[in-house]
């Protein structure tokens, strides 16, 4: 078995560029929502002419459409990502736009009739509705309430009261209401994810940055020293997931 160090090494050297897992294939493993998002969301782009795709990563899963609409755009604010959806989702007709993430959005009013995120950041519950037309529907998957808080509370202690419920569904539907959409549809799951070593445990942190800020391996080397023996001595650390599935129409 390849020790603590060999795993820490590994997982401290490699990309954490775009928004793809596949590097923790057979190290961690993670239940999905049972509403398929990927494919729910390309049934909505084969209806539409005028279609964002706010955040995308590496623009992944908006990839992953087979029939993209006429006019598609997708935004990203961070340099590695912003490069790695340009060459992915360009040859296919997708206007790639570098977007600081916060308000306004660069588009005129009422440009879209579907706009779609996946594990959005933030909402700008205004700007969305702003830029999709009456009718126009706003889809997205995003990350619920204190999730994989076990691991966050394991290098962080345990976290007030506001920081476990930032993300509750509740203040979602409530502040798309208020911004002038009404939400036809809300999902929410609670999910396992195990992770089966400590470069796994490492990886994620290093990809998914506002789970521990400022996580570095030297910074919590004694943590993950214990938590390495823990996973050896006790099988995969647990978690759970959480997740919620929203949409809404514009007024």
């Amino acid at each position: 078995m390849p020790t603590f160090e060999e795993l820490i090494a590994e997982a401290a050297g490699v990309s954490v560029d775009g928004w793809d897992f596949s590097w923790l294939d057979g190290r961690a493993t993670e239940e999905r929502p049972p509403w398929a998002y990927a494919r729910s969301m390309a049934a909505r782009m084969a209806d539409a002419r005028a279609a964002l795709d706010i955040q995308t990563g590496g623009g992944e899963v908006l990839a992953s459409v087979p029939e993209l609409p006429p006019l598609t755009v997708a935004t990203e604010s961070w340099p590695p990502n912003l490069a790695r959806a340009g060459a992915l989702l360009r040859p296919r007709g997708v206007a790639v736009v570098a977007d600081p993430d916060e308000p306004p959005l660069p588009f005129a009013d009422g440009v879209f009739d579907l706009v779609v995120s996946r594990h959005p950041v933030r909402v700008w519950w205004d700007e969305i509705a702003r830029v999709l037309r009456p009718g126009g529907r706003y889809f997205s998957q995003e990350v619920g309430p204190a999730s994989v808080f076990e691991l966050v509370e394991y290098f962080l202690g345990p976290q007030p009261t506001e920081a476990r419920s930032a993300r509750d569904p509740g203040r979602a539907v409530a502040a798309a209401e208020a911004a002038g959409l009404d939400v036809v549809d809300l999902r929410t799951a609670s999910l396992r994810t195990d992770f089966h070593d400590i470069g796994a445990v490492v990886y994620f942190l290093r990809k998914v940055v506002w789970m521990v800020p400022g996580f570095t391996v030297e910074a919590y080397r004694g943590r993950l020293a214990e938590l390495h023996r823990r996973i050896e001595d006790e099988g995969p650390f647990v978690a759970t997931t959480t997740r919620f599935l929203i949409e809404a129409v514009r007024r």
